[in-house]
């Protein structure tokens, strides 16, 4: 009887001695935590996040950033299954893909504000009254030239309006032959009338309306010089020399009149513009231009 009691003693110590071995084997939290670490590396679904594990009291935290919501939930079923492990606090993060990213905060930018509008180039207006002086291309007589004979010449000077330049020096004009008519020996008198009527710029011709230069010759070798039309009265006569050689006539405006410049009497009082003699002439209605190219 006494060696029964004696047996279950010693059973009974040796479970408790077994209680005691076994309760002095529970893991530590850094064993918890590098057991839960190695696992994460080592599972194919979850190799690649980027997450660190760490365990206090065998309560297991994660943090750090996965690269799917499935990679999410097999890394907290990992610290779940770990033995030891009181509870799981996951605190990752999906990674979000940086075209998504991108999108998303694009989507969260406030919208541009709409561009400026664009102005139109307004086109070019020279005003009437606007004196363009060119030079005649070829030599005009009272006595020689036709009535509705044209004649060419080229701006002598460049033409500005609203502070840009309308018409060019260079461009080509045309004209035409108002009145000729050659002086009588015994009585009547000399005429010869101009305007013009187009001018080409870059290209491109344009009608133009001017007022007639009425160059007069009577009398006793009388001479007047009076441009008509737009208001443009008061021309003026400058040096012109007949038969002076090409160039010989060209002279320059004077005053704010525009008229004849480079003409000159001949000896049986005609009226004669040598080729290259600069007249001025007054715009009698505006001139619209395009805008100049941008």
């Amino acid at each position: 009887m006494r060696i029964h009691k004696l047996s279950i003693s010693i059973v009974i110590l040796t479970a408790l001695l077994g209680l005691s071995i076994a309760c002095s084997k529970k893991p530590s939290d850094d064993d918890i935590a590098k057991d839960i670490q190695n696992k994460i590396a080592a599972d194919p679904d979850t190799k690649d996040s980027q997450v660190s594990v760490a365990a206090k009291d065998a309560k297991v935290t994660l943090t750090g950033q996965v690269k799917s919501p499935a990679a999410q939930q097999k890394v907290e079923q990992i610290a779940r299954e770990e033995p030891g492990a009181a509870g799981v606090d996951d605190q990752t993060a999906v990674q979000q893909d940086p075209a998504a990213a991108a999108a998303a905060a694009a989507a969260a930018a406030p919208p541009p504000p709409p561009p400026p509008p664009v102005e139109k180039p307004k086109p070019i207006v020279v005003p009437s009254g606007t004196t363009i002086t060119i030079t005649v291309g070829q030599a005009l007589s009272s006595k020689t030239s036709q009535t509705g004979q044209t004649f060419i010449g080229t701006v002598a000077q460049p033409v500005s309006a609203g502070g840009r330049t309308a018409i060019p020096s260079g461009s080509t004009v045309s004209g035409t032959v108002v009145t000729a008519k050659s002086k009588g020996k015994i009585k009547g008198q000399g005429e010869l009338d101009l305007a013009l009527t187009s001018v080409t710029v870059k290209g491109q011709t344009y009608n133009i309306q001017t007022g007639v230069l009425d160059n007069t010759v009577k009398g006793k070798g009388k001479r007047t010089a009076v441009a008509t039309g737009g208001g443009a009265a008061g021309g003026a006569l400058i040096g012109g020399i007949a038969g002076g050689g090409k160039g010989a006539g060209i002279g320059a405006l004077v005053g704010a009149g525009a008229g004849l410049i480079g003409g000159s009497l001949t000896g049986n009082q005609q009226i004669e513009i040598p080729a290259e003699s600069a007249l001025s002439f007054r715009l009698s209605a505006p001139l619209t231009l395009p805008p100049p190219a941008q």
